[in-house]
């Protein structure tokens, strides 16, 4: 599941920057630097990409400003998605990005760690109100299909991370605030623009097919 999202993540960079035109980006709960970050795939696509990872644990903060030191286009802030008004006003955030053009804001793996209880509709809303015009919005979110695999992974993050909010497609979709999908949609991780070989012989409960994502472009 883990390899299927980081792969995703990468498409959908790619996408943007090479595709839609995107030269900054905002990545909230980027989480710890690894391999095939999205400032490396992004700048390998256009040098001259600039990228912001935001996130609220401060061993994620310190390790990713230690490794981005010598990265001038790549910046760290720290934020929390639950106060989407200190992420837009963070002054790194701010000086960092050009909020007169436009960005791609990414949300890989952490909106189902937002409750029902936080509103996550109204959390995505604000980031998406302050975007400009010409934005995109990426969301990758864990599924509820109601079967064993989903439960047993829900009571596992909840034990790792004290929370979990897997929700159905339809459910994702309201993340989005009404903006419009690009092709192909809000689809399972394997169908979102693969550029390989389709998987064969996967368990729907387990893995990548207990995830789904979308990007949408802000008119």
């Amino acid at each position: 599941g883990v390899r299927g999202q980081r792969a995703l993540l990468g498409r959908v960079v790619r996408y943007l920057v090479g595709n839609a035109g995107i030269r900054q980006l905002l990545d909230i709960g980027a989480g710890l630097p690894t391999a095939e970050n999205v400032h490396q795939i992004a700048q390998r696509v256009d040098p001259a990409a600039r990228v912001v990872y935001v996130d609220n644990d401060p061993m994620v903060l310190s390790h990713a400003k230690a490794v981005l030191a010598e990265n001038p286009l790549t910046a760290v802030a720290d934020g929390d998605l639950r106060d989407p008004a200190g992420i837009i006003g963070h002054p790194v955030v701010r000086a960092h990005l050009d909020w007169s053009r436009p960005i791609g804001l990414l949300l890989s793996g952490v909106m189902h760690q937002i409750t029902d209880y936080e509103q996550p509709a109204r959390l995505t809303g604000e980031l998406i109100d302050a975007l400009p015009s010409g934005s995109y919005v990426f969301i990758h979110h864990l599924l509820d299909l109601g079967g064993p695999g989903a439960v047993q992974l829900k009571e596992f993050m909840t034990r790792a991370f004290g929370r979990a909010e897997f929700r159905t497609l339809d459910r994702v979709r309201e993340l989005f605030c009404g903006l419009e999908l690009v092709e192909p949609g809000l689809v399972r991780v394997r169908d979102w623009r693969p550029d390989g070989a389709p998987a064969t012989g996967e368990d729907e409960q387990r893995g990548p097919g207990l995830g789904c994502a979308g990007v949408a472009r802000k008119p």
